[in-house]
């Protein structure tokens, strides 16, 4: 039993949201405090499910979570951690693939850990195999188990000098969470260094951890024998704070997000205004708008941090789709990342999609038969459609685009945008979208 959401396009939105702590950080802040010996306190939690996802497998490793019901602030105390089982890490887990970076630490706190087979969303080929070969080289032993993966480290872990084929986030924070207490000097070249990585290691860092983070993507980390808790205000959503900034975009609207910080938006503020997009800064916020006029066209790329992001590029596509001219966005991050634009399509934009690198620099999807180039034509108009939301941006670029159309659109897997927008219904709402939600009979 799913929901459907009706939306009724062509109004422009206009109005205030407030964006909170990062997606692709709180979750990691949740996990880094099982690396405690005292209780963490982390601040400006939103409330969506990977939040309660990682709760519930805190909770079966023992793990006490408590939430101030005014604040929303948690309390996470781990002073009673232990093995859980496969069937509970499998009931909590659903399809995420946070229990990865679980390991580290559980082997720390209590000599192992258990990953089921993991899902997550559908956007590329995310393969644990980094995961695996980085807790290696700490010295951990891996063996397969029927419905999973179990680790262990009968011999401790110790320090290592890693390097990544691929600046992966996912596995700089298997890094970052299991070196801190590993025995000795853990050297990790090609790490990842977006801002939700320099969060968490300023968590780690409150909690007693000694790193070092070098201009060359290299992160040093000395091991430490015991960390203590930490208190935190986690760094708000850039993701949400750009996707709200292309709605404005999109429906023509002005939207002001509290919350959004400039530091952590300067490629896509770049990319903004060249578009056509206006944006104020205060101490508080920014305030997005569509500068009047037509939308200029123009060829980005993607990349990892301090490039123009991955999860960026899907609600801009939108926005192109209505630039005059021809735009071409080349996707160097997740390699099948343009499935969402069948969906556009049928509401009318004009959008090929490429094998080929469509920029200045080949990249390793190149010769790999990876559709990862879009041209996008413009302007055309948007008509309404039926569409089930396939990814979280995707499925957030498909509502912009509805709102945007003339005309009735219908959405299924609206489930899906809970994972990373909070009170994502009652923002739109706000906003003055002309939307409604329905339960779908069985």
């Amino acid at each position: 039993m799913g929901n459907l959401l009706t939306i009724n396009g062509g109004k422009p939105l206009e109005g205030r949201v407030t964006v909170r702590g990062a997606k692709n950080l709180v979750p990691k802040a949740m996990v880094a405090s099982l690396l405690g010996s005292k209780p963490s306190v982390l601040r400006n939690v939103p409330e969506i499910r990977d939040v309660d996802i990682v709760t519930g497998l805190l909770s079966v490793h023992g793990v006490k979570v408590s939430k101030d019901p005014e604040t929303g602030d948690l309390s996470l105390d781990p002073a009673d951690t232990k093995s859980a089982t496969s069937s509970e890490i499998d009931a909590h887990a659903g399809d995420s693939r946070i229990p990865i970076l679980f390991c580290g630490p559980l082997m720390h706190s209590i000599g192992e850990a258990f990953i089921p087979d993991l899902g997550g969303c559908k956007i590329g080929d995310r393969p644990i195999d980094f995961h695996l070969t980085v807790l290696r080289n700490f010295g951990a032993v891996v063996e397969k188990r029927p419905g999973g993966i179990h680790i262990s480290a009968p011999k401790g872990l110790t320090g290592a000098k890693l390097e990544l084929p691929y600046p992966s986030v996912g596995a700089t924070e298997q890094v970052l969470l299991t070196a801190v207490k590993a025995e000795g000097i853990t050297e990790l070249k090609g790490a990842a260094v977006e801002p939700e990585i320099h969060d968490l290691i300023h968590i780690l860092q409150k909690m007693g951890a000694i790193i070092t983070v070098q201009t060359d993507r290299t992160i040093r980390i000395e091991g430490v024998n015991e960390l203590s808790g930490f208190n935190h205000q986690a760094i708000p959503d850039r993701n949400e704070s750009a996707s709200w900034a292309s709605a404005a975009l999109v429906t023509q609207g002005d939207i002001y997000v509290e919350g959004a910080m400039q530091r952590d938006l300067t490629a896509f503020l770049n990319i903004y205004r060249k578009i056509g997009g206006e944006f104020e800064v205060d101490d508080h916020g920014i305030r997005f708008w569509h500068g009047g006029g037509s939308l200029k066209p123009l060829v980005l790329e993607t990349n990892v941090h301090p490039g123009f992001m991955t999860d960026w590029q899907q609600p801009l596509v939108v926005a192109l789709s209505q630039a005059e001219g021809v735009s071409i966005v080349h996707e160097t991050v997740y390699e099948n990342r343009f499935g969402f634009t069948d969906a556009l399509v049928r509401m009318g934009a004009s959008i090929q999609l490429h094998r080929e690198c469509l920029g200045s620099v080949p990249c390793r999807f190149g010769q790999r038969n990876f559709l990862h180039s879009a041209v996008i034509s413009g302007p055309t108009e948007l008509h309404g459609a039926d569409f089930d939301i396939p990814d979280l941006r995707g499925g957030f670029s498909h509502l912009i685009a509805a709102l945007a159309a003339q005309g009735t659109s219908r959405a299924t897997g609206i489930e899906i945008i809970n994972r990373g927008y909070e009170k994502f219904m009652d923002k739109l709402i706000g906003l003055g979208a002309d939307v409604e939600l329905s339960s779908l009979g069985r």
